[in-house]
């Protein structure tokens, strides 16, 4: 079984989602079945069949949250290693790629990814690249669209 990197924020905030998808959502999506069910000949009935696709819906993602979260270890201190610094799940990590600008980036599990927040997962090409690494390395990382390095500025 895949193990989940969550922060604690993370897990929070996926853990208050599956609840209100238990909770506020399947109530909503059950009286918005009854009402449509109610409303005439179910075959023609496009209220009911869009509740139905949302009831579906509902239910997979409290499946997948369910299995996100019993399998999810959360991301303890910052992310470096005890013995020589090396980068791993949940490090803040400062990287430069040739003449631009240095980029600052939170490493997590691909469940809390979010590069606009500057979070990318452990499993992105970038994230699997430094990994084990450490400050002043140079890293070569490997993306569909093609090659190139990075150097390590910062981590912590």
């Amino acid at each position: 079984m895949t193990t989940n990197f969550l922060t604690k924020e993370g897990f929070q905030k996926l853990q208050e989602e599956l609840d209100h998808l238990r909770t506020a959502k399947r109530q909503e999506v059950a009286e918005r079945l009854h009402e449509a069910m109610e409303g005439g000949e179910l075959i023609e009935n496009a209220e009911y069949e869009a509740a139905k696709n949302e009831q579906a819906f509902v239910e997979g993602r409290i499946q997948e949250l369910d299995l996100l979260l019993a399998t999810a270890q959360i991301i303890e201190g910052n992310g470096k290693g005890k013995k020589n610094d090396a980068i791993q799940v949940g490090a803040k990590v400062t990287l430069k790629e040739g003449s631009f600008e240095p980029e600052t980036f939170t490493i997590v599990g691909a469940a809390e990814a979010n590069p606009r927040e500057g979070k990318i997962s452990n499993e992105s090409p970038i994230g699997k690249a430094i990994l084990g690494h450490k400050v002043g390395d140079v890293v070569k990382v490997e993306t569909p669209g093609g090659t190139y390095n990075v150097k390590i500025m910062k981590v912590g």
